[in-house]
């Protein structure tokens, strides 16, 4: 087991909106992506025997590591990539449902998504990465309960 930085805010709904509240600050998307780039380096890297085929989440263009520890009191979701924007991507899905019970993450839909204009910035690619991202993150919380 590794040590989580998350969740930084108690609830789910208090992470999104500080997400929301985050992005707000930043007048375009350069300086949005500038931010995801910047919370993507903020990630804990994966101890290498995580990095293997077994944990890597298919359906995304970049490579993409992802671990899941707990139980349905509590889900920590360990993750990285070696795209930047995409670390950044996985950044604000831990934010929001690592460290919560399975309850809290089935109970909660990714509106920080939309709230800060993110689908319509993102490329197909990254779309249907970040779909998958949160697709095991839902899948593992369901397993859990």
């Amino acid at each position: 087991m590794t040590v989580s930085p998350f969740p930084l805010e108690p609830t789910t709904a208090e992470a999104q909106a500080a997400i929301r509240d985050e992005f707000a600050f930043f007048g375009d998307w350069a300086e949005r992506y500038q931010y995801l780039i910047d919370l993507g380096r903020k990630l804990p890297d994966l101890p290498a025997e995580w990095k293997v085929e077994d944990n890597r989440l298919h359906g995304c263009q970049s490579l993409v590591w992802i671990v899941a520890e707990g139980n349905a009191d509590r889900l920590d979701f360990h993750a990285i990539s070696d795209s930047a924007i995409v670390s950044g991507l996985i950044y604000l899905a831990l934010r929001v449902y690592s460290g919560r019970s399975a309850q809290e993450v089935l109970a909660t839909q990714a509106d920080y998504i939309a709230d800060i204009g993110l689908a319509k910035h993102l490329s197909p690619t990254r779309s249907n990465g970040l779909t998958a991202l949160l697709g095991f993150i839902r899948d593992k919380a369901q397993a859990a309960l």
